[in-house]
């Protein structure tokens, strides 16, 4: 081989690689190394700050979820309300469209009307009074039955009272009531100014009485036909067994008839 013209790369007997036989510069190393360590206290700062902001986020985020239940559960609440004012407002409607016609009417005298509207700045000017007049001869009172409540009626077993309402009941109290004051009226007037059917009505009122029913207020059937509408059927005697289960009356049988004792 001529000299000089020796083959390159020279035979070895490592294989060439590119790249591998050059030379780092260990100034450029140095300068990246100080360029990433330079970046490093900033990305943290910048992480630590996102951090607290997600913190942050979460929080509120906790916070809205517990307002929004809370408006939630108020809702409900003030629907649950609503519905039930509605209902109240429907039942007191229905009350006032069927008051039970034996509930005693409020009536305002004159004599309190015409107090309520004196002027308090005016002297009351107090009247002369009249000559007092002999009171008239007192009238013996009458007992009358006692109308049911509606705890009362509830109380009463469905088989006794069946489709029977509670206003049906106080209906007949009334009647029986009637009765009984038209009885005892004719009972405790003189004899002598009875007219000829009221004293046929009054020997038959001391005939049916007994020792049992001394000093009690009572009534039969003939009674209820004489000074009612009712019919003794079979509804009449149905509640005659809730008033004897309400305390209302008793019975006294004998001599062929059944005498109701206002109790």
């Amino acid at each position: 081989m001529v000299p000089g013209t020796e083959a390159w790369p020279p035979a070895s007997n490592e294989s060439f690689v590119p790249g591998r036989h050059e030379v780092e510069d260990p100034d450029l190393r140095s300068s990246q190394k100080h360029r990433l360590a330079g970046q490093e206290p900033a990305s943290n700062t910048l992480l630590s700050k996102i951090g607290d902001e997600i913190v942050v986020v979460n929080e509120l985020l906790n916070k809205f979820e517990l307002e929004i239940q809370y408006l939630e559960q108020t809702n409900t609440s003030l629907k649950e309300l609503c519905d039930s004012l509605e209902e109240d407002y429907k039942d007191v409607e229905h009350l006032q469209e069927n008051i039970p016609a034996h509930l005693p009417q409020v009536k305002v005298t004159q004599s309190l009307a015409s107090e309520s509207n004196l002027d308090p700045a005016e002297p009351i000017k107090v009247e002369e009074s009249a000559p007092t007049k002999k009171p008239p001869k007192e009238q013996r009172s009458i007992k009358e039955m006692l109308f049911i409540t509606m705890d009362e009626f509830n109380g009463v077993p469905a088989y006794m009272k069946s489709r029977l309402t509670y206003c049906q009941i106080n209906d007949v109290i009334k009647e029986i009531n009637k009765a009984v004051v038209s009885k005892y009226k004719i009972v405790h007037q003189p004899k002598a100014s009875l007219n000829s059917v009221n004293r046929n009505l009054y020997h038959r009122f001391i005939n049916e009485e007994t020792k049992d029913t001394k000093g009690h207020y009572f009534i039969v059937e003939a009674d209820i036909k004489e000074f009612t509408t009712l019919k003794a059927d079979k509804r009449f005697f149905m509640i005659l067994n809730i008033l004897r289960h309400c305390r209302r009356l008793s019975e006294v049988r004998g001599g062929g008839l059944t005498r109701y004792v206002i109790a």
